[in-house]
């Protein structure tokens, strides 16, 4: 009788699916004791739970395979995260400087951005980070091209400059 092959057989494979898994599974434990503010048992236990469930369904969705797991947990991308929550807080500032000036100098823009990127994920990367940083919202993704609002023209100026796609870029970089 012949056996399908799951593409997971052998040590070395195990090995590195579960490198590939402790790490989502750390995130998602920290992400949801840091967020939900609950220590009963029970709460801890449907958390553990949860963040099991969502580990299982990625690794039967194949996601930790190498073609689809290009975005690793490592210092690029929490340098990333980190220049990003900066963004947002400078962002954050610019915005309320804006809106508390008397004069409101706010020249709302719609800019279409042309996405260089191949790969869907860096595209959904982009546009969400975007839409997180105040003052802008990504409002349409088609193909390879990203339609963004921005609250300035000097916001979409900068977003034109291309900044935040070289670095979602550098994400995927080897």
């Amino acid at each position: 009788m012949a056996q399908r092959s799951s593409g997971t057989e052998g040590p070395g494979n195990r090995v590195q699916l579960a490198a590939r898994m402790v790490p989502l599974a750390v995130l998602l434990a920290s992400a949801w004791l840091l967020w939900s503010g609950f220590f009963t048992p029970l709460m801890l236990l449907l958390g553990l739970f949860s963040c099991g469930l969502v580990v299982y369904l990625s690794s039967r969705l194949r996601l930790f395979d190498s073609q689809f797991h290009a975005l690793r947990l490592g210092p690029r991308l929490f340098r990333y995260w980190a220049w990003l929550a900066g963004e947002i807080v400078r962002s954050s500032l610019e915005v309320s400087r804006v809106v508390l000036s008397p004069r409101l100098p706010i020249s709302p823009t719609l800019v279409d951005i042309e996405s260089s990127s191949k790969h869907p994920d860096d595209r959904a990367i982009l546009g969400n980070s975007i839409t997180l940083t105040p003052g802008t919202l990504t409002i349409a993704v088609a193909g390879q091209r990203l339609t963004v609002h921005a609250l300035t023209r000097q916001g979409a100026e900068e977003l034109l400059a291309g900044s935040i796609e070289r670095r979602v870029a550098a994400l995927r970089e080897e």
